[in-house]
């Protein structure tokens, strides 16, 4: 049977979403990506991803998505030991393209507009770069990054990891350094941000964008 070169469409936007809508309502993918390094504008390529949708301010904890990605070159060890995967475990995976069209297809079951992360501009970029090396375009939705939140809340915090900011907030932690654990932890930490941020009397789309300052992250890819 011959392999088809997966399709991929440009993602619902919330161009549509009225801006009064309460952030209760609307639909959210938090998700984090694995790589092989930090180089991922050059060399460094995506290993995993891994997410969870969120709405009515809850996780939705039986909706994940969790996919290993071949990378097509090197893991090094160093990675290995801190994510798990080795050149055995994405033998048999299917490549970034591949990967993140199937992410792409969890989300919009959700309906979801609005992607999550933290520190979201990193995993952002390596799904830019993914497509790019495929010759594929897409319009991203609006993003929402946790730091962003965090510093609005308590702007003296300086910049800390994930798990750190989720024990001072008191939020569950999952498995570090696997996607989906990530994914699950900063997913955590943005419903008990939301609950800051609504205490604060911002509770509209308009609010939380102009919180997180999404104009500046609506770009096309």
């Amino acid at each position: 049977m011959l392999w088809r070169r997966p399709t991929l469409t440009s993602v619902a936007t919330n161009h549509e979403t009225p801006l009064n809508t309460p952030i209760s309502d609307l639909s959210f993918t938090v998700f984090d990506t694995e790589t092989t390094g930090f180089a991922v504008g050059a060399h460094d390529r995506m290993i995993e991803i891994g997410a969870v949708h969120v709405r009515s301010n809850h996780v939705q904890e039986a909706e994940t998505f969790q996919m290993h990605v071949n990378p097509q070159r090197t893991i090094p060890p160093e990675i290995t030991d801190l994510t798990g995967i080795s050149l055995e475990t994405v033998e048999h995976a299917p490549d970034s393209l591949e990967a993140i069209k199937t992410f792409l297809d969890f989300t919009k079951k959700a309906n979801s507009t609005i992607w999550v992360g933290h520190y979201v501009s990193f995993d952002l970029l390596v799904i830019k770069k993914e497509l790019q090396r495929h010759q594929h375009r897409i319009e991203m939705p609006t993003t929402i990054d946790t730091l962003d939140l965090i510093g609005y809340l308590s702007p003296s915090r300086h910049m800390h990891d994930l798990e750190t900011y989720a024990s001072q907030f008191g939020t569950r932690i999952y498995n570090r350094h696997e996607a989906l654990g990530d994914a699950l932890t900063t997913a955590h930490l943005f419903c008990e941000l939301l609950y800051h941020i609504e205490n604060r009397g911002k509770r509209t789309f308009a609010e939380l964008l102009e919180i997180s300052d999404m104009s500046k992250r609506n770009i096309q890819f």
